[in-house]
């Protein structure tokens, strides 16, 4: 396997492991998005908070060692943070 094969294998993979945990908040806005009938919860909001404040530090190494693009690593924070903003919209609405 020759080096630019093995950065390509190592992009990939990372951008991979971000989506991942991407996901994994994802979800977790879409359980609470789900369950609007009941009050709001300031330690899911915590949870919440501080799995965003990770996964942008993992992006943020990740485009400072090279492994992802800064476009797509603030694509995938992007998306997140829209996700959540609606969910806080709902929240207060439903308040």
């Amino acid at each position: 396997m020759s080096s630019s094969e093995l950065m390509i294998n190592l992009n990939i993979r990372a951008y991979n492991l971000l989506q991942e945990d991407a996901d994994k908040i994802a979800k977790l806005i879409e359980v609470q998005m789900e369950n609007l009938t009941t009050r709001k919860c300031p330690l899911y909001e915590e949870v919440l908070d501080t799995q965003m404040y990770g996964l942008s530090r993992e992006v943020d190494f990740a485009i400072r060692a090279g492994l992802v693009a800064d476009q797509a690593g603030k694509m995938i924070l992007s998306k997140l943070e829209r996700n959540l903003a609606q969910l806080y919209e709902a929240l207060d609405i439903k308040l």
